[in-house]
């Protein structure tokens, strides 16, 4: 009776709280509600004869429905969200303030996790997902043939025609020639690169100048109008944005060329080679078709709606074998058709480099939330029993939730301002490190469409750890009241410890495998030296020097004022260096050897070859290791000489003396006399298979300084003086000849380190990244261990008082981290397995399931978590019994 009357009393009350609620009279009903839960409590204490504490206990359940209600009540109220937010921030930020160190600790996780992947992102992103900078750029393809000759794909005149005039899945055809150095010899001389393109290039990739207007087609044709577009930043800086630019007359290499157009500030070539200079390829179509094609040309294409780059190809078979039947038929089995997106032709091997470091930096911010959501369920157990009495007082699941979800996402939003700044560090890092073979990496930048991904990450943060921490349902207030402490959420703690771990093995790996592969890169043997070699790089311009002779008069004259000059002793001219993965290159089987009838299959694979003059043996130290080098005084004679590689003379000459010899290189060539056999180099970069090769004497005649082959030439200077001291002089000797040609001057130990440039950028963020997820997994376990340590403090106490030692508490402490460690570990190194696999075409010298790589990382791993689980558990053996026992 007495409960029935008391529950008709706050029906009636109730009514009376949401017209005071309406009106926004809260203040009055806290009031109210207080008054009625301590009437219910005298009614259950004297019903029931209970503890004060118990009655009241028993009231705050019985009136739930009040705070309920009241809830309720509030969200009618328009402005309750923004109220309710506003409450939820205040009570947040207290109990930051109140826990400092804390709320330093979890910020300072994320901010780490955050910076570093929208760093990582801002560098992958254009790589992996942003759109290309053409319209629909989904649907441009790269078409033509592939062979050993030239490492992408190419076409070759005469068939390009026919490809373009019967083809069916494309809704346009285009083709360039290549970009090469060109001079703008007007009144401000620059050296500038200059693009050949077809007429229809730019309406093909979907490009529209911003200036002015395309080609025309009678300018791509022999002996048009010449004609050019430049590139926006050309105009900017060397016109100063002219609008007036537009039919201007500039020198192109000593030509006349018409300006129709500025190209867009964002226009790259989609071979993505540098272009200041757009021009019209303009070759002889009808020439083309009726001879030979020897034209070598770059095919793009735009497909049809719904069509893939696999029924492209499909279609595409006709013409592709009418190409092949031209070729020699040995060669014919080594040709293939490729069509590929422009934007995998783009990427090639840096699509792989992006997904990797990509996924190690978010292996690192997972790492982190684990870490973060693991304080805030410490957070939370400390703070059971405050929840137990909001729970008590009706406060539902729901609202508790919001609560900690506010608190999360204030943290993560704080994280995240702190993570843009360091991601701004880090970026420019990234891009002093640049390494040539990851695309755009120079043009990262943190935009608005990098702070959207920052944005969105840390509401994903915020609100994965936020819900963790909130998995666990709060406790009865009679329960939390009783216990001296809860085990609320720790097969979850353990749960993330564990894959902390076992992504750090993965991590860990990972960057041991690509760092060894960087050791060997770095210390294999080139077979040349490296030390105490100069080199300058020259590229003549084509107006100045439009003649054999006046190229090799070039060089000759600097060859001697070089030679002048104080500390160097070897002066020498090549047309290329190793180990550097660009020389000339022709195909074995064209190879003519005098008297031998060796047989012939296929293209016997790839030669690599330079002009060299006597002293380049000397000045890279390689062994000439049968017969001899050149001499001065065969530069002026009229015999053509050889150098073979050791490689190539075992192949010509199996077990034979080479010396004294007849080779044809190829079937337009004489016959070169072979004069010695050199020591193999590294000539195919740091990471290719070496090739076979062979060295043509450069003589002191014209028809040795073709265009093709002096324009651009090395000189290399063995000196004893340092790099700093020398290259003022060199500088100033080339000016003496030429004042306004560009010189490139570098050590070919900097040219060697540029090759290894990717690796070791690689290398790096990966070893970074893995040293850091491994840091936070160990904070993570010894925070585990430690957690466990002080909430078994009372059952230690009992162990101790029952006479068990300090060792038995710290195996019982130890054994439990020391689970989770080999439970991780194996988890870790199952899924290395797998990953590391992956990462194959990366490594060099080394295999993705190196056994001395895996050993050490659970060596180190071991070493590192078993001391992250003893120092807790140390401290955990020397708590002193009496005060464990009397540990609440």
């Amino acid at each position: 009776m007495v409960g029935s009357g008391i529950r008709s009393g706050f029906n009636r009350f109730i009514q009376g709280i949401r017209a005071f609620l309406g009106r926004g009279r809260k203040a009055q009903l806290d009031a109210e509600l207080q008054f009625h839960i301590e009437m219910s409590a005298q009614s259950i204490q004297a019903s029931s004869g209970v503890s004060t504490e118990e009655a009241r206990r028993r009231a705050l359940i019985d009136f739930g429905g009040v705070e309920q209600a009241r809830e309720e009540t509030w969200r009618q109220r328009p402005s309750y969200f923004v109220e309710t937010l506003l409450q939820d921030t205040r009570y947040a930020l207290r109990g930051f303030r109140r826990n400092l160190g804390f709320t330093i600790t979890v910020i300072a996780t994320l901010a780490l996790g955050i910076g570093t992947t929208t760093a990582v992102f801002s560098v992958v992103d254009r790589i992996l997902f942003r759109a290309l900078p053409y319209a629909h750029g989904d649907r441009l393809v790269s078409v033509g043939l592939t062979a050993p000759i030239i490492p992408v794909e190419f076409m070759l005149g005469g068939s390009y025609y026919v490809w373009r005039d019967n083809q069916k899945p494309f809704e346009a055809f285009t083709s360039e020639t290549g970009v090469s150095a060109c001079d703008l010899t007007e009144r401000n001389p620059a050296r500038l690169s200059c693009a050949s393109v077809e007429a229809s290039f730019l309406p093909t990739l979907g490009i529209s100048p911003l200036l002015g207007r395309n080609f025309l087609p009678e300018e791509d044709r022999p002996h048009g109008p010449k004609t050019a577009l430049i590139s926006y930043a050309l105009w900017q800086s060397h016109y100063g944005s002219d609008p007036k630019i537009l039919n201007r007359l500039i020198e192109i290499d000593g030509v006349q060329t018409r300006v129709v157009g500025v190209l867009p500030k964002e226009f790259e070539m989609p071979t993505m080679e540098p272009a200041d200079i757009v021009v019209p390829q303009a070759l002889d179509e009808a020439g083309e078709r009726r001879e030979a094609p020897d034209s070598v040309m770059y095919a793009f294409a735009r497909l049809k709606p719904g069509v893939s780059a696999a029924q492209a190809s499909a279609a595409l078979d006709p013409v592709f074998q009418y190409s092949l039947s031209l070729a020699p038929p040995a060669f014919r089995k080594e040709v293939h058709l490729r069509v590929r997106s422009l934007r995998d032709r783009q990427m090639q091997d840096a699509y792989l480099t992006a997904w990797v470091l990509l996924g190690a930096v978010l292996a690192v911010l997972l790492i982190a939330c684990a870490n973060v959501a693991s304080l805030m369920m410490a957070r939370g157990a400390a703070r059971e029993r405050e929840l137990a009495v909001r729970s008590a007082l009706g406060a539902s699941r729901g609202r508790l939730l919001r609560q900690t979800l506010t608190e999360s996402m204030l943290l993560s939003l704080t994280a995240a301002a702190a993570g843009w700044a360091l991601a701004e560090l880090l970026l420019h890092l990234f891009v002093a490190m640049a390494p040539a073979a990851i695309p755009f990496l120079d043009k990262a930048q943190l935009d608005l469409r990098v702070a959207a991904f920052t944005m969105l990450l840390a509401c994903l943060c915020g609100g994965v750890f936020g819900m963790l921490a909130s998995v666990q349902k709060p406790r009865d207030l009679a329960m939390v009241t009783r216990s001296t402490g809860s085990t609320s959420h720790s097969w979850l703690r353990r749960v993330m410890v564990v894959a902390q771990i076992a992504v750090s093995i993965v991590l860990l790996a990972s960057s041991t495998l690509l760092v060894r592969s960087f050791w060997n890169l770095q210390n294999q043997s080139l077979g040349i030296r490296t030390r105490s070699v100069l080199t300058a790089s020259i590229s003549l311009g084509r107006q100045k020097y439009d003649t054999n002779q006046k190229q090799m008069q070039f060089f000759l004259q600097a060859e001697s004022a070089l030679r002048r000059l104080p500390g160097i002793t070897v002066v020498a001219v090549s047309d290329s260096l190793p180990p550097s993965g660009w020389h000339r290159e022709s195909v074995l089987n064209v190879m003519a050897v005098s008297g031998s009838s060796r047989e012939k299959s296929g293209t016997g694979g790839m030669v690599a070859w330079r002009w060299v003059t006597p002293e380049y043996f000397r000045a890279l130290e390689i062994p000439i290791e049968q017969g001899q080098n050149f001499t001065e005084e065969e530069r002026t004679s009229t015999q053509h000489l050889l150098i073979l590689s050791k490689l190539l003379a075992d192949r010509l000459f199996p077990g034979q003396n080479p010396i004294g010899r007849q080779i044809r290189p190829s079937p337009n060539d004489p016959y070169y006399t072979v004069v010695g056999v050199a020591a193999n180099v590294k000539n195919a970069g740091l990471t290719g298979s070496d090739e076979p090769e062979y060295y043509r004497l450069r003589r002191n005649l014209p028809e040795d300084w073709t265009q093709s082959s002096a324009q651009s030439s090395t000189l290399i200077l063995e000196t004893s003086l340092t790099p700093q001291v020398l290259t003022p002089w060199v500088r100033s000797e080339i000016a003496h000849i030429d004042p306004i040609l560009p010189v490139e001057i570098e050590t070919l130990d900097q040219r060697v380190n540029k090759l290894a440039d990717a690796p070791r950028f690689e290398a790096a963020l990966l070893g970074f990244f893995a040293f850091t997820g491994l840091a936070m997994a160990v904070i993570g376990l010894y925070g585990l261990t430690a957690y466990i340590a002080q909430r078994r403090t009372q059952e230690i106490g009992v162990r101790m008082a029952l006479g068990a030692d300090r060792a038995d508490i710290l195996r019982l402490i130890a054994t439990e981290g020391l689970r989770l460690i080999l439970l991780g570990g194996a988890l870790g190194l199952a899924s290395a397995i797998g990953v590391t696999q992956l990462l194959k075409s990366l490594l060099f010298n080394i295999g993705p399931h190196d056994p001395l790589t895996f050993a050490a990382v659970a060596l180190l791993l071991v070493l590192v978590a078993l001391a992250a689980t003893l120092v807790p558990a140390r401290a955990a053996m020397r708590v002193d019994p009496v005060v464990a026992l009397r540990c609440e």
